[in-house]
Parts: C-alpha cells; structure tokens; sequence
C-alpha cells in the first residue's frame, strides 16, 4: 500500500505544547512529494491562514467537517447543522454559564470555553431530546452534528483530488480525529493523543506533539506507506 497524500490535525500534532507551530514539521511538509491536507476543528480562517503560512494547499477541512474548502480563492463546501447546535447552546444556556469561541466565524457548530463538564452538557441536552453531539477535543468544547466528522470532511476532499479515503496517511490526538483515522488508509496518532484517537490508530508515535508528527512521517516513509 503506497499512500498519496497526508491528511493532519493541528492543535496537539503540529504544534508545540505552547501551542506554537512546529517549525521542523512545517519544513518537512514542504520536502515530501505528496499533498499536505490540514484537518482542525477551528474556523476556515484559521486554517487557510496556517496553511499558508507553511507552504501548502489550500483545499483544507475546518470546523470538524463542517466546511471544506476547495483552495485559497475558492468556494467553500459547508454542511448543514448549525441550527441544531444554536438550539442546543440556547437550552444549554439556562443551566450553564457558556462562552463562545469564534462565534463569528463559525458556520456549522458552536464552539465553547472548556470551563464546564463536558458530561453535563451532554446529559442536559440527551435530556431535552436534542441530537446533536458534543466533543471535548482538550482545546475547546463542540456543539456539532453528529452526521459530520472529519471523517466525512476527508470524504469529500478526496472526492475533490481524484483520489480515495482509503489513499489518505492520517494523524492526529484527539477524539475528534478518530473518524478522519477509521476512514483513512492508514492512521498514526502521537504520543500525547486521547484515548479515542490512540483506539483508531494503526500506530503511535514514541514522541508526542510535533516531535511525534516528524516520527510519523519518518515511520510512514520507512515503511513504503509514503
């Protein structure tokens, strides 16, 4: 199985743990000779800015699968759900004290600041009979549909190169990158990954953050996946 193109989280992968780019991993995306697709659950803005920045292409997934962008100066493909997830932030509301994040530049979820239990918020809105799902991704709390994951972004981006889910090296840390790593030819999560993430990956890396990216890299290459 020879791969074609790496699809990657940013928060947590290609960072330091300050939250800080990974300069080693950014050099190193711009040495490979396959496609670099980054997969964040922050806003479009965020994620065209860092791809950008580093080097590579702009057909990117934000917002978990909610929106994904065709390239730098292109329409976007945004899901539908965002109405679901202000209803539940509104029903939410009356029991907790809830900041949002991004609020303007979100199209498809809700985002909050993770000062209040993420079961409880699932509870209440289970209670009220509201489907809609909740993450904890370690940096932010997720009001998001639970018919779209990074799973189905990458779905559609590879529908988008010509290519297959299944052609996809994935890596990741967090719960919301397990689906992009089920569906992918091949998953590898980094050293600090959440329990979810380390479930659906084929392998871990010894190193965590971007340290542990490079290793995934390195593995994938050694291995003839790359």
């Amino acid at each position: 199985m020879v791969l074609k193109a790496i699809v990657i989280d940013i928060d947590g992968t290609i960072t330091n743990p300050d939250r800080t780019l990974d300069l080693d991993v950014a050099k190193k995306f711009r040495e490979l000779n396959v496609p670099v697709i980054l997969s964040t659950g922050n806003p479009l803005c965020y994620v065209h800015a860092a791809a950008k920045l580093i080097g590579i292409s702009g057909i990117v997934i934000a917002e978990n699968g909610g929106v994904v962008s065709t390239g730098f100066d292109s329409p976007s493909i945004i899901a539908d759900g965002k109405e679901e997830c202000e209803k539940a932030y509104d029903l939410l509301s009356q029991y907790y004290e809830l900041v949002k994040l991004d609020a303007a530049y979100r199209k498809t979820e809700v985002v909050l600041n993770r000062d209040v239990a993420v079961e409880d918020l699932r509870r209440t809105v289970s209670e009220h009979g509201i489907d809609i799902e909740i993450i904890d991704t370690g940096y932010a709390i997720h009001i998001k549909s639970s018919s779209m994951n990074k799973g189905t972004g990458l779905v559609t981006v590879a529908e988008l190169m010509g290519l297959e889910p299944s052609d996809y090296l994935a890596i990741g840390d967090s719960c919301n990158d397990a689906e992009m790593m089920q569906v992918a030819g091949f998953g590898i999560a980094v050293a600090n990954a959440d329990d979810e993430a380390r479930q659906a990956a084929k392998y871990m890396t010894p190193a965590s953050f971007g340290k542990g990216t490079l290793e995934a890299i390195e593995y994938a290459i050694s291995n003839g996946l790359l």
